[in-house]
């Protein structure tokens, strides 16, 4: 019993640390694919807009949507919300998954 009690702290520092790095957080950028993030639209020409060109990407090529935010891309975890925000500057609320840069989604909202 007394061994467990000198253990008892550092258990509850280390599910607190786990619990604080969960926790969601608000990425902005712009919704687009996989293919087209980082190169941009003009070389698929999907479409006449890029919203037209990720919409396109996805259902043609089976891209995923993805958030570029003008440096990094993120896989989103939900690829229904984000079909709506195609082409759109966007603040997504999530949790990040740092090792696959994969954003698991809460909220996806439009912004100007």
């Amino acid at each position: 019993m007394k061994s467990l009690v000198l253990y008892l702290p550092g258990v509850l520092l280390v599910y607190g640390a786990l619990f604080a790095a969960a926790s969601p957080q608000t990425f902005t950028g712009t919704i687009t694919d996989d293919m087209c993030a980082k190169a941009g639209h003009s070389q698929m020409r999907m479409g006449p807009t890029d919203a037209e060109c990720t919409l396109a990407c996805v259902d043609v090529h089976g891209a995923s949507y993805v958030l570029y935010d003008g440096k990094d891309v993120y896989m989103l975890s939900d690829q229904r919300m984000p079909e709506k925000f195609a082409g759109q500057k966007v603040k997504v609320t999530g949790t990040l998954d740092a090792k696959t840069k994969t954003i698991q989604v809460n909220s996806i909202t439009g912004t100007k």
